[in-house]
């Protein structure tokens, strides 16, 4: 009975662990992170260190797969560059993604220098080298370590990966972090980095701090790629804040993006708020990313409103670009108009 109740206990362990082969494999109860990544770390190299953490719903399942017919043929990574993966699974896809997420540091010449992220039930080819794999780690330290290892390395190495991995934890530290990151101090390229996770990921509360950057930035460039998180966050209040800023942002450039990034993904919700922008907005830029949008359009609202545009709109700018881009069409519609005008000319 006794190895029956230990098999049932470490069930749960198992399924957050992902599947690591061809490595020299070390399991490690962790009581403190930093000091045991600091432990493994001063052994040199080059080695990798993990652990798993809850994920949010919806980050999906990080891994490598082909497929056909919606089985997977072969699925698995390679930790190490010039590795042939090892099939190590087959069978259906897992849409809705890993309960966990396993993330995996590099450790090369005593430093940390990668962080590389992958869903718990991805299975990873370590390429030979030894795998420190680190159980019991809370969510709340995994996020606090990522983010020290964020601020003391964004600016040298400029990757994304921490902030990704910090991303995916199901911990409201995390949201707290990530925050943290979008303020105004912070370096812009970590701010446009963790805007884009913000969206992609955190759901509602990320929703709500896009909003916040969307109206309050003084960025016009954190602004712009908070218009492009907005298309990504699953709160469907996305799609309504980016046609506001498309009317009302102060900036044109952030409303250029908005119009862009309406045109594709908001359908025909879109083609009022695109108009309008032709019609009334104040920078002729703008009004010329709108009938660039309009080209975007599915053909039977976009043509059409192209064509009124080139028929009437007193901007001399904006009719030509509404001439160039129907010239450019291969509608039927838009063929007829401009041998009418043709026409009309000679």
């Amino acid at each position: 009975m006794k190895p029956f109740i230990l098999l049932l206990a470490t069930l749960p362990l198992l399924a957050q662990q992902p599947r690591i082969v061809n490595a020299k494999f070390e399991n490690k109860a962790s009581s403190n992170l930093k000091a045991d990544v600091d432990a493994a770390t001063a052994r040199g190299g080059p080695l990798w260190i993990g652990w798993s953490v809850p994920q949010v719903a919806g980050a999906g399942n990080s891994c490598c797969s082909t497929s056909r017919d919606g089985q997977v043929i072969t699925q698995g990574c390679a930790l190490e560059p010039n590795t042939n993966v090892t099939q190590v699974s087959s069978g259906p896809i897992h849409l809705e993604g890993a309960s966990h997420s396993a993330i995996l540091l590099r450790v090369e010449g005593g430093t940390l220098d990668k962080v590389r992220l992958f869903g718990s039930d991805c299975s990873l080819d370590a390429g030979g080298l030894p795998v420190v794999w680190l159980t019991g780690v809370k969510p709340a330290d995994s996020v606090n370590f990522l983010a020290a290892y964020t601020r003391q390395h964004f600016e040298e190495h400029r990757k994304g990966g921490a902030i990704a991995a910090i991303a995916v934890h199901d911990d409201p530290q995390a949201d707290r972090v990530l925050n943290e990151f979008v303020q105004p101090s912070q370096p812009e390229e970590l701010r446009r980095s963790t805007v884009f996770w913000l969206g992609n990921t955190r759901g509602k509360s990320g929703f709500e701090t896009l909003q916040r950057l969307l109206k309050d930035d003084p960025s016009p460039g954190v602004k712009e790629q908070v218009v492009f998180a907005l298309t990504l966050t699953k709160d469907p209040r996305g799609m309504d804040t980016i046609i506001q800023a498309a009317k009302s942002d102060p900036n044109p450039e952030v409303r250029s993006k908005a119009l862009f990034w309406m045109a594709q993904k908001a359908g025909r919700k879109a083609l009022g708020p695109i108009t309008s922008a032709v019609e009334n907005d104040p920078d002729t830029k703008v009004k010329r990313q709108a009938v660039f949008a309009l080209t975007q359009m599915p053909s039977n609202e976009g043509v059409p409103a192209l064509i009124e545009v080139a028929k009437n709109n007193k901007n001399q700018a904006v009719r030509k670009q509404a001439f160039f881009w129907l010239g450019q069409s291969k509608d039927e519609r838009a063929t007829r108009f401009l041998e009418q005008v043709l026409t009309a000319k000679q």
